[in-house]
């Protein structure tokens, strides 16, 4: 039984991205070639109910996923969701070019456990065509993709719980991949082919690679901000909810900058730079032309400026917004705020426009 991982719809989408503490919630229209954003809505998840990326309460994050379509205001009822990458396994096999997209589905239920270390019973599966094989027109590369169904279902069960149809399941690499499209023209320069993506979130950091516009090279750690949360409740003796809140809006002692915050930045510029050392060493690359800072922590103060002279490459923080126009239902300080870390939410609301 094949998923709908890469299946195209051409009505509108809400982006839902379901993050270890958060859920985010994007609508974008498309008018003579430009994007709008219709509707954001943010809504913090409770603990625990996302570890690791796996749902481990799928009440909570629906719960959470309908309290950020209130917020939001829209009446879109189609949502596309993201499974991470590390739970997608992914392979490009060759097939015949003259296959009908039924005669590969057959042949690929037929020859997957080749290709699937699990049970096929407990997997969903989907492929899409690439294009033709290198120096042989007569076959073309499909990318097979395959995820424990659990993954999805609990996913589209969060999605249900919220009152939303589930239309779209994409990989969260994927969706990057399309939102880099938006980032591109904020990079300055006239030969700027290879680009990596750090994603800090609150508890994973992935790194992407683009060269020419493609995902080359994704590598997933376990960092984010929620250590710096970590320090500032062990420091001040405060609770985790009082401890992100001020990370946010402020109000912690003079000490805070130079004893806690100064010195979490540094990790960070460590994080992005032990990534890169790993992408050299398993590639032909030994540098990359721009680094781009993505995810919730990259909004602190100076970081990209610091990732950029400790490292010696060019660094922004990214802004998918910046060529785009905001409708009158959005927060557009909010939306300004959490620019960094919407990259997944745009990348599966831009599945409107496939």
């Amino acid at each position: 039984m094949l998923a709908n991982l890469f299946k195209k719809k051409n009505k509108a989408v809400l982006g839902v991205d379901i993050s270890s503490t958060s859920i985010k919630l994007i609508e974008l229209s498309q008018q003579n070639g430009r994007m709008q954003v219709e509707a954001y809505g943010r809504e913090p998840l409770p603990e625990n109910a996302v570890v690791e990326q796996a749902i481990n309460d799928e009440e909570a994050v629906g719960g959470a996923i309908k309290k950020a379509l209130q917020r939001s205001r829209t009446s879109q009822k189609l949502a596309a969701v993201a499974v991470a990458g590390s739970s997608v396994i992914t392979k490009v096999i060759q097939m015949g070019a003259g296959m009908s997209d039924d005669e590969m589905e057959n042949q690929i239920t037929v020859e997957a456990d080749q290709y699937i270390p699990y049970p096929l019973e407990e997997v969903a599966m989907d492929f899409e065509t690439q294009g033709p094989v290198e120096g042989n027109d007569q076959q073309v590369d499909v990318l097979l993709a395959a995820c424990r169904k659990e993954t999805v279902e609990l996913r589209e069960d969060s999605i249900e719980i919220a009152g939303l149809e589930s239309s779209v399941v994409d990989v969260e690499a994927y969706c990057v991949e399309r939102s880099y499209e938006l980032i591109q023209p904020q990079l300055e320069g006239d030969e700027v082919e290879t680009v990596a993506i750090m994603d800090i979130g609150a508890t994973m950091a992935t790194l992407n690679v683009f060269n020419k516009g493609k995902i080359i090279y994704t590598r997933e750690q376990m960092f984010g901000g929620q250590q710096l949360t970590e320090e500032i409740q062990r420091r001040y003796g405060i609770s985790s909810e009082e401890a992100a809140k001020a990370k946010l809006e402020g109000g912690l002692p003079d000490d805070y900058e130079a004893e806690i915050l100064e010195p979490f930045k540094d990790t960070v510029v460590q994080q992005v730079s032990r990534s890169l050392q790993f992408f050299y060493s398993s590639s032909q690359f030994n540098d990359v032309d721009y680094v781009v800072l993505a995810g919730g922590t990259s909004s602190l103060e100076g970081l990209a400026q610091l990732v950029q002279e400790k490292i010696g490459t060019p660094a922004i923080v990214a802004n998918p917004f910046a060529n785009m126009t905001i409708g009158n239902k959005v927060n557009t300080q909010q939306l300004a705020n959490d620019a960094p870390g919407l990259l997944v939410a745009c990348g599966l609301a831009m599945r409107s426009f496939d």
